[in-house]
């Protein structure tokens, strides 16, 4: 059974920073997309960044600089550290997963974590 754990968030202050992380579980052998994408009232939802498994890493053009991707192939997970953060910043952060194992695909969802970043 596929899982998704989702840690990291929090508050900070303008010019903070944070680290997200985001593991699977369950996917011995299995092909996977793992996605940050933040969501703020009113607004669409925004892609942060993603990782697969043929080892491709994509972070959205108006993060980089600021938000850097890393990860750990044997878990798999995906950990983004945020800096220089802004009050634009202010979402709640999800990880969603796409699984393929043994010919099936499957879409996951984390519950997602609160950044809030403060003037």
């Amino acid at each position: 059974q596929v899982q998704i754990e989702e840690r990291g968030g929090g508050s900070v202050q303008t010019g903070g920073s944070l680290n997200l992380s985001c593991a699977l579980s369950g996917v011995i052998n299995c092909g996977y997309v793992m996605t940050w994408y933040r969501q703020t009232p009113g607004k669409e939802d925004e892609f942060v960044s993603s990782i697969d498994s043929d080892g491709n890493t994509n972070i959205a053009d108006s993060m980089k600089g600021r938000f850097f991707i890393s990860r750990d192939n044997a878990k798999p997970a995906m950990y983004l550290q945020m800096n220089s953060l802004s009050p634009e910043d202010t979402a709640t952060y999800s990880c969603k997963a796409r699984t393929a194992c043994k010919g099936v695909n499957q879409m996951h969802w984390g519950q997602g974590v609160q950044v809030t970043v403060s003037s």
